[in-house]
């Protein structure tokens, strides 16, 4: 095992990518991204101007007339050569996650390898669109009908700080598939990341203006969403920011795909083995430090195997080491951001005043090697109940709530009723019986048995209900639907 080297120590000042040219910013307002490893200054991004996004809208509309009547078969080759060039540069990209974003380079790897299936997985999207026509010869007397799918046009897509990659393409793919051009705007919190996807990207073969990529923000992706050329947004992050995007989608007619905030749950039951759920639990709880959409930090256990659950859950947790994530030993990487370390110690806080208790507090730990940078360990609280704050509201980091429960029916009572969000819900059981009910009772869009975290492979929409989802399509394979939109033929010709 060792410490792998960094693509670089420092990334300079980001730039723009507009038309198919890497340009600099105008903009005076200059931002720092730090590694969250050592809290050392590795680039510095621009807030774009007004007219730098309105460029980006432009090149995206004209790109647009020319990448929608490209042939099918040269739209694939390009998806094809996108799917290639993400392996040529699959060490890279990984190494240079880790460093921006802070996960373990094992974490890296996979999300890296879920950019790619969903590369492929709009390929296949690309060739099954001809079998979503439908053509009746005869309707009516002397009347022929057909059902055609066009592309819209261009599109929003904005990412979030915890999977940068994985966002791009659960969208930018679909989007090219589909006939359509984007502007990709990414998080403030691991531009680097993004810059690489598109430096790859670019060499794929994309015409001018097909990708373009701003360092925008709240106001200027407004700004880019209200430009009347965009047909709408795909987008993963806050259901603040989200349902502000949804609302203002709705006032002007346009399309979206929004994907928020969750609380989510893993159910033990008492026929689970234990050991095993132990080990699930540290990837559900603790895998990206806590930062996914998809992870759990309401662990639920039915029946009288609590104490025993909580000793075996506990011990594993404790043996996670901390590190930096290009250390091929570390378990468990810092959080992307000082400030989302400070919200999850203040998260903690709430629980406890609400009257959690500590089992493992992995607040202030010592790192060697890495005093500074933005690490919190494992940390376990038990005595949680389902009405309290801290039971309803995201933590999104390395922490885990253990609440008792006497039966499956009062924890599927309280998955779907005492939230409002719906990303995923997972139950670890022998019983089949059990798993059955779990599956067909609970009201999240996202279901797992046995499973540590419900993630769906590319080819399956992200299907997450209620608050944590709201607009038009899901994402990935699902997106197709936001893209394009039917056209009925209806001719006469005898």
């Amino acid at each position: 095992m060792a410490l792998l080297p960094e693509v670089k120590k420092h990334y300079g000042r980001q730039r723009l990518f507009i038309n198919g040219q890497w340009m600099e910013s105008k903009s005076t307002l200059l931002h720092e991204n730090t590694n969250p490893a050592t809290d050392e200054v590795i680039s510095e991004f621009p807030t774009a101007t007004r007219e730098e996004a309105r460029a980006a809208v432009e090149a995206a509309s004209k790109a647009f007339q020319t990448w929608k009547n490209l042939p099918l078969r040269d739209r694939a080759l390009i998806l094809f050569n996108l799917r290639a060039k993400f392996e040529e540069h699959y060490d890279e990209l990984c190494r240079i996650l880790t460093q921006d974003h802070g996960r373990t380079i094992d974490e890296a790897k996979g999300s890296v390898r879920r950019v790619i299936e969903n590369i492929e997985s709009a390929c296949s999207a690309l060739y099954g669109m001809p079998r979503r026509n439908e053509h009746i010869d005869q309707v009516a007397s002397g009347i022929d009908q057909y059902l055609i799918w066009e592309p819209l046009g261009p599109f929003l897509i904005i990412s979030p700080g915890n999977i940068p990659m994985h966002a791009w393409s659960s969208f930018v793919p679909y989007a090219m598939a589909a006939g359509c051009t984007v502007v990709f705007s990414p998080s403030r919190q691991d531009p680097v990341a993004a810059e690489a996807i598109i430096k790859v990207a670019q060499e794929a073969g994309f015409p001018d203006g097909v990708i373009n990529l701003i360092h925008g923000g709240r106001e200027i992706n407004k700004e880019i969403l209200a430009q009347p050329e965009i047909k709408g947004v795909g987008f993963i992050g806050s259901n603040r920011a989200g349902h502000e995007l949804f609302e203002m989608c709705g006032r002007l007619g346009k399309t979206s795909s929004i994907n928020g905030n969750g609380k989510n749950h893993v159910v033990i039951m008492p026929d689970a083995d234990l050991d095993q759920a132990a080990q699930w639990l540290l990837r559900a709880c603790f895998g990206m430090t806590g930062q996914r959409c998809l992870g759990a930090d309401n662990v639920v256990i039915v029946g009288n195997v609590y104490d025993e659950m909580k000793e075996r859950f506990k011990q594993a947790a404790a043996g996670m080491k901390l590190g930096y994530g290009l250390d091929e030993e570390t378990d468990l990487g810092p959080l992307t951001t000082r400030a989302g370390k400070e919200k999850v110690e203040k998260w903690i806080e709430m629980a406890l005043g609400e009257g959690a208790r500590i089992v493992l507090d992995g607040r202030n730990p010592k790192v060697d090697g890495y005093p500074n940078g933005y690490f919190l360990a494992p940390t376990i609280l038990e005595n949680a109940n389902v009405e309290m704050k801290s039971a309803k509201s995201e933590a999104f980091g390395p922490v885990a709530s253990l609440i008792r429960a006497d039966n499956l029916n009062e924890v599927i009572e309280w998955i779907n009723t005492k939230t409002n969000l719906g990303h995923s819900a997972c139950i670890m059981t022998q019983d089949g019986k059990n798993a059955r009910q779990f599956v067909r009772e609970v009201n999240t869009g996202n279901v797992a048995v046995n499973v540590a975290v419900a993630q769906p492979y590319a080819f399956f929409p992200l299907g997450s209900r209620r608050e944590s989802f709201v607009g038009t399509a899901k994402s990935r394979m699902a997106s197709i639907r936001m893209f394009m939109d039917e056209k009925l033929v209806i001719s006469r010709w005898v």
